[in-house]
């Protein structure tokens, strides 16, 4: 098989052939192969030592998006979701890129923020100036925490300070800047902010409280473009739709923040499949969107000159490919090698490219061919499977509901009896 993420009818493949063109173009091994089509893929004892009080594993279905061509490398992308039509969506925007190259995505140094709250400073601006002073004993303190991270090239890079006003005072606040390489960090990041807080202490005579990572990873960056052909998604009133849509999204925080669910429908998926902190990064992709005091749009959408639609996202991405349930989840670990990724930077640039894919199609849909259509079809399907339909039952019944358009349990039961008596 050609190594190419673009596969003619691969939506149409029965599972198991799906899941064998993916393991030639992945190269994965037999038991890999039989892990995916595993239901109990995590181990109960595996579960146990993750998280606690266990009961059980909550199984989320994960499928691949096709098509993407990143970088000028086919990439099939795993993406872990519940929510129907988001996978074949994203599949289609990518499509639409190849013809124009596909995506150029760039990441930028894979630095996290480690935060040290000091409060009680009698006279913040001389604690600030001393706390620089030492910046050097500082950060040879904090790499001295995790020796493997700095023979990697990460570790403490830089150490600034910041004086905020708040309710209870003025607070002096430093910041560790910390090169985590192909971990997300928080391990390593908290470590070292814990390991200098009492040396933070004795100079400015203040009392620390808080030591821990920030979510808002504004210094590791994750940015994608792409040019969408207007022949492709339907002519150049759609193009002047999808940015209509956009100027709405800017405009109204209201719009917006269904606007970016979308953009966060590919990137948490692709996040999830990997073992990678899901909520962190919706946490940060927020901030991120609000940091100038206003919740705007993390994509941005423009028409060029040739009346194509160009479309870029930035936000902040803090995943890793070591550590964490990356490394403990077997199905993480697969969802790597499907990506064929070697680094973190990698992995951030693939979901920074799905994410864009993402909010793509799901202005095109909103402006050119109406949200309902395609997914109401999905979602009709699992209407049909919660009351009960099996089999091509399932077809029946939610091709039934679209036509009728009533998508609802109600009709489903009615449906089900009706075609069971039959």
């Amino acid at each position: 098989m050609a190594n190419s993420s673009e596969i003619s009818g691969f939506y149409k493949l029965a599972v198991p052939d799906r899941v064998r063109a993916v393991r030639e173009f992945a190269g994965l091994t037999e038991e890999e192969e039989a892990l995916l089509q595993k239901p109990g893929a995590l181990a109960f004892d595996v579960a146990n030592r993750m998280v606690e009080n266990v009961i059980g594993v909550m199984p989320v279905p994960m499928g691949v998006a096709m098509n993407f061509l990143i970088n000028g490398k086919d990439v099939i992308v795993p993406m872990a979701i519940e929510e129907p039509s988001v996978i074949a969506a994203a599949s289609n925007a990518a499509k639409m890129t190849r013809a124009r190259g596909g995506f150029r995505a760039t990441t930028t140094d894979p630095v996290m923020i480690g935060q040290i709250q000091v409060v009680g400073v009698r006279d913040p601006n001389r604690a600030r100036f001393e706390i620089l002073a030492q910046k050097a004993e500082l950060l040879n303190h904090a790499n001295a925490q995790d020796p493997v991270l700095v023979s990697l090239g990460g570790g403490a890079r830089d150490l600034e300070v910041r004086i905020i006003e708040t309710f209870q005072g003025r607070m002096v606040i430093v910041e560790l800047l910390v090169d985590c390489r192909d971990a997300m960090g928080a391990n390593a990041v908290n470590t070292m902010a814990e390991a200098v807080a009492p040396l933070i202490e004795k100079i400015s005579g203040g009392r620390v409280y808080l030591r821990i990572i920030s979510n808002l990873a504004v210094r590791r960056l994750a940015r994608a473009k792409a040019i969408f052909p207007k022949e492709e998604l339907g002519g150049e009133e759609v193009v002047d739709g999808v940015v209509n849509a956009y100027a709405f999204a800017v405009a109204d925080p209201f719009r917006c923040a269904t606007h970016n669910k979308g953009i966060m429908n590919g990137v948490t998926a692709v996040v999830l499949a990997t073992g990678n902190d899901t909520r962190a990064i919706e946490a940060g992709a927020h901030a991120y969107a609000a940091r100038s005091g206003h919740y705007t749009s993390l994509t941005t959408w423009e028409k060029d000159s040739h009346g194509d639609l160009v479309g870029t996202l930035e936000m902040p991405m803090a995943v890793g490919i070591v550590g964490g349930a990356t490394a403990s989840n077997p199905i993480a670990k697969v969802a790597v090698k499907i990506l064929g990724i070697k680094t973190a930077r990698e992995l951030a640039e693939v979901i920074v490219s799905v994410g864009l894919a993402q909010n793509l199609a799901a202005l095109r849909a909103l402006a050119a061919e109406g949200i309902q259509r395609g997914h109401m079809g999905l979602h009709a399907r699992n209407v049909a499977i919660s009351v009960g339909a099996k089999g091509e039952l399932i077809d029946r019944i939610s091709a039934q509901m679209v036509a009728e358009k009533k998508v609802r349990v109600d009709r489903a039961k009615e449906l089900l009896e009706e075609f069971t008596k039959a």
